[in-house]
């Protein structure tokens, strides 16, 4: 863990995560709408010349949507909401305004994220017979070094490992810092599938979080 000593600090943040997945126009959905979550972890803030910074992290984090297909006053329709959670490790590199007690920022930067719990929830009507359902989100093992192949892979589960780019821009006063994140996944979620038809459904995410310094 980081510690706060000159040029290094730490930054408790937690927020609002607004997520999406994106969809393609032969997906049946109808209706794709942003599911809210939740992000909390914590992030450095280590110097690296005045105005550059590298703010490595450790989130917990939740993603996911909501899709709808079909009329809800007709014989057949569905709502489901899909809320996977993620440990994910940014790496941001972050420029900062060089002078006075608030700063401005803006930066951008990769980040890595393991599945690790999460819920799927249906409901909806089919030929006039209503039905539910709600289940644990269901994870590949997928072993990361094997490029050709997906451990654990089948209908119905997500891939474990998702990557993307991370961008964030805010005000940071003393003692705490807010900002405006914006998360562009680039891993494909479904498990088991080389289909180009479905290699736009990766994980989109806008959150807004504050931070407190740890002195």
């Amino acid at each position: 863990m980081l510690c706060a000593t000159a040029g290094r600090t730490q930054i408790l943040r937690a927020g609002v995560n607004f997520a999406n997945v994106t969809i393609t126009n032969d997906g049946h959905v109808d209706d794709n709408k942003m599911l809210t979550s939740f992000q909390v972890g914590i992030v450095g803030d280590i110097k690296i010349i005045p105005i550059l910074y590298f703010q490595p992290g450790i989130l917990f984090t939740g993603k996911g949507s909501k899709t709808e297909s079909g009329d809800p006053n007709g014989a057949t329709w569905y709502r489901a909401t899909t809320n996977p959670k993620y440990i994910e490790v940014p790496a941001t590199f972050v420029f900062k305004t060089p002078t006075g007690p608030v700063k401005l920022f803006a930066g951008a930067g990769p980040y890595i994220a393991i599945g690790v719990a999460g819920k799927n929830k249906v409901e909806g009507r089919y030929l006039g017979a209503n039905f539910t359902s709600e289940n644990d989100i269901k994870w590949s093992n997928d072993d990361p070094t094997t490029l050709n192949y997906e451990e654990g892979a089948g209908y119905g589960i997500m891939k474990r490992f998702d990557y993307g780019l991370n961008g964030t821009a805010g005000v940071e006063f003393t003692g705490g810092v807010l900002s405006l994140n914006y998360g562009l996944g680039l891993a494909k979620l479904q498990s088991g599938s080389n289909s180009r038809a479905d290699d736009i459904n990766k994980h989109r995410v806008v959150s807004v979080t504050l931070g407190i310094k740890l002195k």
